[in-house]
């Protein structure tokens, strides 16, 4: 990696549990293209302060992790469509102090979805209801898919987000079953309080076609190994991770780079998993 030094570039992600992905994806790319730049991970003690931060040090990106999505809305200048059609932000682009927020996470959905052949007559049952699962039902939204339940404990957030693309809603799983179903909640992920739990049981996972977490770290969650077991298609968080990172780059630096260079700055993420 090139030295550090006083004309580099620096970006940074802020999320309650940072991991290494974007670290690592994003100085891999830096240094395979010859870029001066540098990428660091933060768990900000104060958010406001944070982004004050990002405008004052002129750091040229910032990423928004759970739970700081919804949060970030009310400290940037601007909201590009991407960000403002869901309320929410997870992509900040500094242009000389002028904060513009973006979010890659729908466009990384919305590509699995078609990548995937997702029918869009399938039931689909989404778990979550914060700034991930709105980027998520928004994206199963505009792919036409119209039988979705949201499952969410929380009733304001969760039958808020139902209604405003009018799909179902309910407290809890019980025993509902779909063709899809979908983890948008920190259940599974590595160093949380259930990072060892099943988002969905045994039984949901059997009844589905589908298994998809957004979970990213670590790449083989309970849920996706489950699922693999039980001969399930699966769309893992690693795969949302690598396509809204990509964006972010993009976002970033202007730079669009070629499949080879992306598949090794995957490869060197999961890696470091």
């Amino acid at each position: 990696m090139t030295m550090l030094n006083k004309d580099m570039t620096l970006c940074i992600s802020l999320s309650a549990r940072p991991s290494n992905n974007g670290t690592r994806f994003h100085n891999h790319l830096y240094e395979a293209l010859g870029l001066n730049w540098i990428y660091k991970a933060f768990a900000p003690r104060d958010l406001a302060q944070a982004i004050a931060g990002v405008r004052g040090l002129g750091i040229r990106g910032c990423a928004v992790s759970m739970p700081y999505k919804d949060d970030v809305i009310a400290l940037v200048d601007r909201m590009d469509a991407t960000a403002s059609a869901i309320d929410s932000v997870n992509t900040i682009v500094n242009d000389d102090g002028v904060l513009t927020a973006y979010n890659t996470d729908y466009s990384a959905i919305a590509q699995l979805i078609e990548r995937n052949a997702l029918d869009p007559a399938s039931t689909v049952l989404l778990r979550g209801s914060g700034g991930m699962a709105k980027a998520t039902a928004a994206a199963f939204r505009d792919a036409g898919f119209r039988k979705v339940t949201l499952v969410a404990r929380n009733e304001a957030t969760g039958r808020g987000l139902a209604e405003l693309y009018d799909f179902g809603w309910r407290a809890s799983l019980g025993d509902a079953t779909a063709d899809v179903i979908v983890n948008v909640t920190p259940i599974g992920m590595a160093g949380g309080a259930e990072e060892h739990a099943l988002s969905f049981p045994a039984a949901a996972i059997e009844a589905a076609s589908v298994v998809f977490d957004v979970v990213a770290l670590p790449a083989e969650t309970p849920l996706i190994a489950a699922a693999r077991a039980a001969g399930r298609t699966v769309i893992s968080g690693a795969e949302v991770a690598t396509l809204q990172a990509l964006e972010q780059f993009v976002l970033y630096t202007g730079i669009r780079p070629s499949d080879d260079q992306v598949r090794a700055a995957e490869e060197f993420m999961r890696a470091g998993g």
